[in-house]
């Protein structure tokens, strides 16, 4: 059994929901056995080498699929139940099966196609890749008394062999499984062993197969890319030349194939996701693409400017802002419970950004920030789509169609940065921390969202980001916010008494969002951000920090 528990792989899931309503969910579950499979792959770059992982279900499915993009390889990763003949469609120059949760004799778990060992590519199989493949040829495999979880020290078998040949005899790596290979199928030679594992590693070179029991993908095992590098390069003999960057090219093509002279409407929320969207977009057909910016009010301090200063001022992108601050404290009067603030919110936007698509007559074009991870998760298709809420910008109405432009399906969250950073997108946007689509209404807790509460927590969230900023720490922290409870707290201010808001600091650290930690941020920072929020903001006379991890806690108070 091969149980996949390590917190702390490099951020294998990212959750943003940006202004607007836009949600990025880079989930790295496991796939339905019945979903479809024609649309789960982006396209690739025509001359780019392809590298395909099978998902059995682990937790590092996606992460093994990033770390080959690292190492310069395009990669896909398929459910593990496609089959040889789709495999085979998509002429990748090699094939890794990934790890999972199940035993290998658990009724029920997920069984290597034999036809895949056919198909006359290399083959890695990962942790329960590689147990079933050795189970699927003969070799023996077995549920050990003792587990190996965590950090273990793998010895080599004589030199290595041509998988891990040159390596230290002696070295770390992460295990995470119960099952056991105890001795390798004909034709196969042991390459390493570890304290619990007397076959950890494995190769049958005629062949092409090998097979590794412990993760190369994660941080913990520190050869690991080297490995991966030499499997795709000297065994796959994988040219190392994909990169994002050289996507960006591509998909410009192929976005003016797909337009034409058609007009194109984007709902550009000032996440990253949406602005390279949107800059790629307007790359390709220009003047035809019109971005339509939402200021709900919500925002964080002079975000709404940055916004439309780099898009309208900066890479000239037609742009409608729409100032609509009043609408949306109109109907958030009164409510003080989050859910009513996000349904009342999330509808008020489908109103603001129906009427001005609508405005705009012949646009039969929608870009979306679609990411690979939301394409995993949801096996969605391409083309003409009725739009649905969880995939559009604030939900808009099943009647309201566009054919979608995704210029970003191909790309996971990282490589998303790296194409902005390519394009020129200003810095404060391309590391923009994660944000919640309902804003700044769901951080003031407890009450309402009032004009007078939305101003105090702007400022106070100005200065926060303001000294980690200038502390270097902001791009160490996954998240850094402050939060507004519906309390006053007594204070003492130029000798009279005050009653003014407490203002809660949030800081984390964290690779996945799964789980995060408080961050341990210098005293003297902390004391510099209190006595800035103090004297500048009249109406705060309180600031505390918040320790709590997550679990028990959430990122978010609400």
């Amino acid at each position: 059994m091969s149980t996949d528990l390590d917190p702390s792989a490099a951020r294998a899931r990212e959750l943003t929901t940006e202004p607007g309503g836009l949600t990025t969910d880079g989930a790295g579950s496991a796939l339905p056995a019945e979903q479809p499979v024609e649309a789960l792959a982006p396209e690739r770059a025509l001359a780019t080498d392809e590298v395909v992982v099978l998902d059995y279900g682990g937790q590092y499915s996606q992460l093994i699929a990033r770390r080959v993009r690292e190492c310069g390889v395009f990669s896909e990763l398929l459910p593990h139940h496609v089959g040889a003949d789709e495999v085979r469609r998509r002429a990748p120059k090699g094939l890794i099966l990934s790890g999972g949760p199940a035993s290998v004799y658990a009724p029920g778990a997920p069984a290597l196609d034999p036809a895949l060992l056919e198909l006359g590519i290399p083959v890695l199989g990962i942790c329960y890749g590689m147990q079933a493949l050795v189970r699927a040829l003969g070799g023996d495999v077995k549920g050990a008394e003792v587990g190996e979880f965590g950090r273990s020290r793998l010895t080599l078998a004589g030199d290595g062999g041509r998988l891990l040949g040159g390596l230290p005899a002696e070295q770390s790596c992460w295990m995470s499984h119960r099952d056991t290979v105890f001795a390798p199928p004909p034709g196969f030679t042991a390459l390493a062993s570890s304290s619990e594992s007397p076959v950890a590693a494995l190769e049958d070179v005629e062949r092409g197969l090998y097979g590794i029991q412990f993760h190369p993908e994660v941080v913990h095992t520190p050869y690991g890319q080297e490995i991966l590098t030499r499997w795709l390069t000297d065994v796959c003999g994988c040219a190392t030349d994909w990169s994002p960057e050289s996507i960006a090219a591509e998909q410009i093509e192929r976005i003016r194939a797909q337009v034409g002279d058609g007009r194109v409407i984007c709902g550009l929320s000032g996440g990253v996701d949406s602005s390279v969207a949107a800059l790629l977009v307007h790359r390709a057909v220009g003047d035809q693409l019109t971005c339509v910016f939402v200021d709900h009010g919500l925002m964080r301090k002079n975000e709404g400017e940055q916004v439309i200063s780099a898009f309208r001022d900066h890479f000239k992108v037609p742009l409608v802002a729409v100032d609509a601050e009043d609408r949306f404290l109109a109907r958030l009067k009164g409510l003080s419970e989050p859910e009513a603030k996000r349904k009342a919110i999330g509808a008020e936007f489908i109103r603001v950004f129906e009427e001005e698509a609508l405005a705009l007559e012949g646009a039969a074009y929608l870009v979306q920030g679609t990411l690979y991870s939301d394409v995993i998760e949801s096996g969605g298709g391409t083309g003409a789509a009725t739009i649905k809420s969880h995939h559009n910008v604030g939900g808009l109405p099943e009647d309201l169609e566009f054919e979608l432009v995704e210029p970003l399906r191909a790309l996971f969250k990282d490589e998303v940065r790296a194409v902005g950073a390519e394009l020129g997108l200003p810095e404060r946007l391309v590391w923009r921390q994660p944000f919640p689509g309902p804003g700044l209404a769901i951080r003031i807790v407890g009450g309402e969202a009032t004009k007078e509460r939305l101003d105090t927590l702007r400022d106070a969230d100005a200065i926060l980001q303001d000294e980690i900023r200038k502390a270097g720490l902001y791009r160490e922290l996954w998240q850094s916010f402050c939060v507004l409870p519906d309390i006053r707290t007594v204070g003492v201010q130029g000798d009279e008494r005050t009653y003014g808001y407490l203002v809660a600091i949030r800081a984390v650290t964290s690779d996945d969002a799964m789980t995060a930690d408080w961050a341990r941020l210098p005293y003297d920072l902390l004391e510099q951000i209190a006595s800035r929020m103090i004297n500048e903001i009249r109406e705060v006379n309180r600031v505390v920090l918040d320790i709590t991890s997550k679990p028990p806690g959430t990122i978010e108070w609400e």
